[in-house]
């Protein structure tokens, strides 16, 4: 072999190396999938969108709840018995009210149990998605978020908050059409809460948590603990199956050429004669 086509073979594996990485996770992926399922009698659907930024007041996001994760999510319920139990797992920023609440409808009128897993976030549609299962299960340290809604970067809430300042003469058309829509955007997802919730709470306690969650009431990325959704009365447990944590380790970050978290990847137990007891 000449010096040439080693240098061939090298190039050829390192452009495969990326697709061959790729298809070993999602390998590992589908029977991990199979694992759960065949544990739980139940069919596990995923719902991960993993290269997302977060801002303080927001969520700008390269990838969120968009229509063709409506289709697919749809799809994967009509391919299941109505009394086989779902469990699906959410890992999302949010994104689109249309494609978030077709989702949590479907699940919602499932016959079979529906079971959110939460491993670490499901903000804004995430969470309305959530409000449909019959029972959330959340990681120690996840969160979810509140379900106002946002017209392009700026929150419908804070758009009424400004038309209500303001003599309305003072105040531009283009502004007053946003206020508007921005009191039917509020009005729709308050009613949508409300009819997620119906049956599983007091008619009043539902009313007030779909007042809590649509109007504003935090800056849309406010973090919603497992022991904040608890006192609000929601169906939550806080025993995620550890196949779970396993499986979203095998939806990595895209690499950047220097990782911003690091760590030796192995249990690390306590050994010090000092530690605390």
């Amino acid at each position: 072999m000449t010096p040439s086509d080693v240098i061939w073979f090298f190039f050829l594996f390192t452009a495969l190396q990326p697709v061959l990485r790729q298809r070993f996770l999602e390998a590992s992926r589908q029977r991990m999938i199979a694992k759960i399922e065949k544990e739980r009698g139940s069919r596990v659907i995923l719902l991960v969108h993993r290269q997302e930024t977060m801002s303080i007041l927001g969520f700008p996001v390269y990838r969120y709840i968009d229509v063709n994760d409506s289709e697919e999510v749809l799809r994967a319920i009509h391919l299941t018995d109505p009394d086989v139990p779902l469990d699906i797992v959410l890992h999302t920023p949010g994104g689109l009210v249309l494609a978030a609440l077709q989702i949590a409808r479907a699940i919602r009128k499932h016959q079979g149990k529906v079971t959110a897993f939460v491993p670490h976030h499901a903000m804004s549609g995430g969470t309305l998605i959530a409000l449909a299962a019959d029972e959330i299960v959340m990681s120690e340290h996840a969160v979810l978020g509140p379900v106002d809604p946002q017209l392009g970067q700026q929150p419908a809430a804070s758009i009424l908050k400004v038309r209500a300042m303001k003599p309305i003469e003072h105040i531009q058309d283009e502004t007053l059409i946003l206020a508007d829509q921005a009191e039917k955007a509020i009005a729709q997802v308050r009613a949508s809460v409300r009819e997620l919730l119906e049956g599983k709470c007091p008619e009043g306690k539902a009313d007030e948590l779909a007042r809590l969650l649509s109007e504003g009431t935090w800056t849309h990325d406010h973090p919603i603990t497992f022991d904040d959704a608890k006192s609000f009365g929601l169906c939550v447990s806080d025993q995620m199956p550890p196949e779970v944590m396993q499986l979203m380790n095998l939806y990595p970050q895209p690499v950047r050429r220097q990782p911003s978290v690091e760590y030796l990847p192995v249990p690390r137990r306590s050994d010090h004669p000092n530690s605390k007891s």
